[in-house]
């Protein structure tokens, strides 16, 4: 669900609230207690990531109205499930988790609209053997791509797979994503698809010499990936807005885009690569906008084409 501008100034009124009478606690010899910190429990594979934790943790302190807070790793949680923990609402073994949009997403959660890597997750490459590099060579239409058997791997949960499936792509998926990497070793698919936003970290983590990152090809499709909180979670949704908001405004996630992604991306080199534009019907009218103007401004910051399919 997305944030309305009454649904703010009601979290905005409970906030006041709340610190009104925080500034009346005090101690028995009558000095101002300190409030505690809020503890907000970030998805494992989101706190794993350095440039993800970094975000949340540049929200959080863009917003120190809100009160202290302190940030914990969750319990090692699949994708799918610490998103059913999200909607229930039933426990505080997820607070936040940044995963890619879709509709069914924003309705049984709540999302902050603002493409967290500005929209790169979008733009895949394979993670490959390097002794199965030969069998891209050559691949330039998503038809060839299609008919070249190659398989992907991807989350049983992403959005990603519905979206190469609708575009006819042979697709295998397991709820885990270490279990994918072990998968793509054993040869149970050939392209691990990863967004050029995290590939290199993937690639560091894994430390293993026997997988690179294909060198030829870009898919790409309309993706934006959201910070989400639990649907009557108004509270965390309004201040992680809120701070993103301010850094967009104060210019320090642009610092931040470019201190996290951007070698990264100029390693790839991407205006090299043949782009393969697929279509996202997953998306809601609100994300199809935002993310249609962020991928358009990307394909032209990247002085890229798209090829006839």
């Amino acid at each position: 669900m997305a944030l309305s501008g009454r649904s703010l100034v009601l979290a905005l009124f409970f906030w006041v609230g709340c610190q009104a009478q925080a500034n009346d606690d005090t101690t028995t010899d009558g000095r101002a207690t300190e409030p505690a910190p809020e503890t907000f429990v970030l998805w494992y594979r989101n706190y794993d990531s350095p440039a993800i934790r970094s975000l949340v943790q540049l929200a959080l302190d863009k917003t120190p109205e809100y009160g202290p807070y302190t940030l914990r790793r969750s319990e090692e949680l699949s994708q799918g499930r610490a998103l059913l923990e999200l909607a229930s609402g039933r426990s505080r073994l997820v607070d936040i988790a940044n995963v890619a949009t879709s509709k069914e997403r924003e309705a049984e959660l709540t999302a902050i609209p603002i493409p967290i890597d500005g929209g790169l997750l979008g733009f895949r490459v394979c993670v490959v053997k390097a002794d199965h590099l030969p069998r891209f060579r050559g691949i330039q239409t998503l038809a060839q791509l299609r008919d070249s058997g190659i398989r992907i791997g991807q989350g049983s949960h992403w959005p990603d797979t519905t979206i190469l499936r609708e575009s006819g792509l042979t697709v295998i998926t397991h709820t885990r994503y270490e279990i994918l990497l072990t998968m793509l070793r054993n040869d149970r698919f050939d392209c691990f698809a990863r967004g050029i936003s995290e590939v290199t970290h993937d690639l560091r983590l894994a430390a293993d010499p026997n997988l690179v990152i294909e060198p030829n090809l870009l898919i790409a499709y309309p993706m934006p990936s959201y910070l989400f909180v639990g649907p009557r979670d108004t509270l965390t949704a309004h201040r992680l807005q809120l701070g993103l908001e301010r850094a967009i405004e104060d210019g320090s996630f642009g610092t931040y885009l470019d201190h996290f992604y951007g070698q990264a991306v100029a390693r790839l080199n991407l205006e090299q690569r043949r782009l393969i534009v697929l279509d996202n019907p997953l998306l809601s009218e609100e994300s199809q906008y935002v993310s249609r103007e962020t991928f358009d401004n990307l394909r032209r910051r990247l002085d890229l084409l798209v090829p006839e399919r």
